[in-house]
């Protein structure tokens, strides 16, 4: 990479090099070949006083502490730089993000056009010489061009296709997302998903935030499915290694066994959706699938007093101990576990051994793994293609490296491996709950510390950053912050699993049937509070 190094910086632990804006794909493809560092886990675009930069965070799948980041320093009022997406195709959405929100430039980018807002947008809101008080308009005139292609136009081969719009408002879109589909007869030949119809500026509201008490209701809301627990624990996490805060054992545990119940919530929603979105299953596996889902909201209510948005998760631990009468509560975790295996196999029964459903998801969506790498998939979707990568074991947090548990992965590479992937995941989670019931239980009542002591007001080092990752119901969740030396964040950068995993869906989808399109949207798992943020 001779010369293009001019200086380096460390973002928490993660070692950082500071390179020429010239020469990025270069060096990224480098690191990629040289060092390993196949995974993108996240671009951070963000504004200095004095100057701007992108921040390309690196690690390897096969071992996720190895980590590696690459600024991109360049003038405040000319914030242009070479793309990445050469390097990792995942960049290309990410460079896309920042110059929607920021007005980064990325030279030799394969499509540098707004991703979250509409493309009449004004200015970019993220950036500091952003006027909020602009007028919006968006006219018609917008969608013309996708309005004269509607009645089909030439494919490469000559053949006459047909496009055809997929949402925003559908049932299998599970949210406010667009599809562009280009079809030749019933053969996708193109899909492209259209983004940002709930944008809601999650990060803009995290930076208004104080890390003590506001940031911590938003991560519930990314993740509508009931999965919101495991990323009050990103933000927690990232938050607790930035104002070096030490987490007591035994809210380890609570965090533990209350992120396992909720990643529980999200995998039952995912398959009873994906049951009604293949075979149309409604009278049975979905209404199943329901029915799990109340008995792990009730446990969750008992402790949260939520059954969606829990926030429960505090920097420092958790707000309140388990609900009294204690004994009675593990009980009632106790009852729904051993009844699961029995109900488990039901659900294996009405799916995985469903001729229909296999016929409609053995061998569609492949994705293979170097593809899945590329698009810095994660989760399910990534376990689902032979990745053997998990953040709970491969970068231990709380207290999944004391626990006796396994990562699932299978090497189908298709729409059925990942649902496989999702039941066996079922069995994990619940094997953790039943070992942190357990450990709750004989805890000695004298160190039951529920909080470490934290000061009221956290106010980190003016230029202190953190990167830090958790594994969601989706995937890799990551939270990166730069502190300005206030209550409150300078920068706020989150990573969704559904973003990364939702950009390979045209790898996945071309050449296949329109039918086949369905079942591998549903097999991403995607939710829309995480990709628009």
């Amino acid at each position: 990479m001779g010369g293009a190094v001019v200086d380096s910086r460390a973002i928490g632990d993660i070692p950082t090099l500071e390179i020429r804006g010239d020469r990025v794909p270069a060096v990224l493809d480098a690191l990629r070949t040289g060092l390993g560092l196949d995974h993108c886990s996240c671009v951070v675009a963000q504004e200095y006083d004095t100057h701007a930069e992108s921040v390309y965070l690196l690690r390897a799948y096969d071992e996720p502490t190895r980590e590696l980041g690459v600024a991109v320093p360049v003038p405040l009022d000319e914030k242009v730089s070479q793309s990445g997406a050469d390097a990792f195709r995942t960049i290309d959405w990410h460079e896309r993000e920042a110059y929607d929100l920021l007005g980064f430039e990325y030279e030799d980018h394969p499509d540098l056009r707004r991703i979250l807002l509409p493309e009449t947008w004004q200015g970019h809101p993220l950036s500091h010489d952003y006027d909020g008080d602009g007028p919006q308009i968006v006219p018609l005139r917008e969608n013309e061009g996708r309005l004269t292609d509607a009645g089909g136009r030439e494919a490469a081969d000559g053949a006459e296709t047909m496009f055809l719009n997929i949402g925003p408002h559908h049932p299998a879109t599970h949210g406010v997302m667009h599809l562009e589909t280009t079809l030749d007869g019933e053969q996708v030949v193109d899909v492209e998903p259209d983004i940002g119809y709930i944008h809601r500026c999650e990060e803009q509201m995290c930076e208004s935030g104080t890390y003590r008490h506001q940031i911590m209701p938003y991560p519930d809301r990314w993740d509508w499915s009931g999965a919101g627990l495991c990323n009050e624990w990103a933000y927690a996490r990232a938050a607790e290694a930035l104002a070096d805060i030490e987490v007591p054992e035994y809210a380890q545990v609570l965090r533990t066994l209350t992120a396992e119940l909720s990643r529980m919530l999200g995998h039952f929603l995912a398959v009873g959706a994906y049951a009604l979105d293949v075979v149309g299953d409604f009278t049975a596996t979905f209404m199943y699938a329901i029915q799990e889902r109340e008995r792990i909201q009730k446990l969750l209510e008992d402790v949260t007093g939520q059954r969606l948005m829990f926030n429960y998760f505090r920097l420092g631990g958790v707000v309140w101990d388990l609900p009294d009468p204690r004994e009675e509560f593990l009980d009632d975790v106790r009852a729904f576990l051993e009844g699961l295996p029995e109900r488990l196999r039901e659900y294996h029964s009405l799916l995985t051994e469903n001729e229909l459903l296999q016929m409609r998801t053995v061998d569609t969506g492949r994705l293979p793994p170097e593809t899945a790498k590329q698009y810095g998939c994660t989760g399910p979707v990534a376990r689902g293609s032979g990745i053997d990568y998990d953040v709970r074991r491969d970068d231990p947090y709380g207290y999944y490296d004391e626990l006796d548990w396994s990562v699932v992965t299978e090497d189908g590479c298709d729409n059925y491996a990942r649902l496989l992937v999702r039941l066996r995941e079922l069995e994990e989670s619940a094997t953790i709950v039943d070992q942190c019931v357990d450990l709750l239980e004989e805890w000695p009542e004298a160190d039951r510390t529920i909080q470490a002591s934290v000061p009221r007001t956290i106010k980190p080092d003016d230029g202190a950053e953190v990167y830090r990752t958790v594994e969601a119901a989706k995937g890799e969740l990551g939270i990166y912050i730069r502190s300005d030396g206030t209550d409150q964040p300078a920068r706020f950068k989150i990573r969704g699993p559904s973003f990364s995993n939702l950009q390979a869906l045209p790898e996945m989808a071309t050449g296949g049937m329109l039918p086949d399109l369905i079942a591998t949207l549903g097999s991403l798992d995607t939710i829309m509070g995480e990709v628009d943020r």
